[in-house]
């Protein structure tokens, strides 16, 4: 009797394996033999191949160089990661949304208010080209906004939320 996996039970499954892997094969051999003169052509050319590199004329590996961290570079096991760690991104900060009508877009103006939809003292959101890194607080730094981050998203987590 088998059972949902394809494995008997009490028998061998190898010998079933083995029979449905032969069947295959005389199955691809019929077709081949059904198949037009291009086949024909195909094994001449294989059979010259093996020809040439029985008597040395093979094909010769490209040599090859392996990859190594540089001295002082970081890495994560064998990836070096000084190839992008100067590629730019963009990070923004998002103190909150609200969704509204054209008509009421068009009525904004000076002095109009939108209300968000965060309360007030609510961590912002530090976003990584639209991906969500931290949280954070709204900071004065030289008469200039900064954020101080309060919450960093960790790896796993990001990872996680993309599944």
């Amino acid at each position: 009797m088998s059972d949902t996996t394809g494995t008997e039970t009490g028998g061998d499954a190898g010998d079933e394996w083995a029979a449905a892997m032969n069947e295959q094969g005389e199955a691809e051999a019929t077709t081949a033999e059904a198949s037009s003169g291009g086949e024909a052509d195909w094994g001449a050319a294989m059979e010259e191949q093996a020809a040439q590199e029985s008597a040395g004329g093979g094909v010769e590996q490209a040599p090859m160089q392996n990859l190594e961290a540089e001295e002082g570079g970081v890495c994560m096991g064998d990836a070096s990661l000084d190839v992008i760690l100067d590629i730019p991104v963009n990070i923004s900060m998002e103190i909150g949304a609200s969704k509204i009508s054209i008509r009421n877009l068009l009525k904004l103006n000076q002095g109009s208010v939108v209300e968000l939809d965060r309360l007030a003292g609510e961590p912002l959101d530090v976003l990584v080209n639209g991906t969500l890194i931290a949280h954070g607080e709204v900071v004065v730094v030289n008469e200039k906004y900064g954020i101080r981050l309060t919450d960093v998203i960790s790896a796993a987590e990001r990872i996680q939320k993309l599944k």
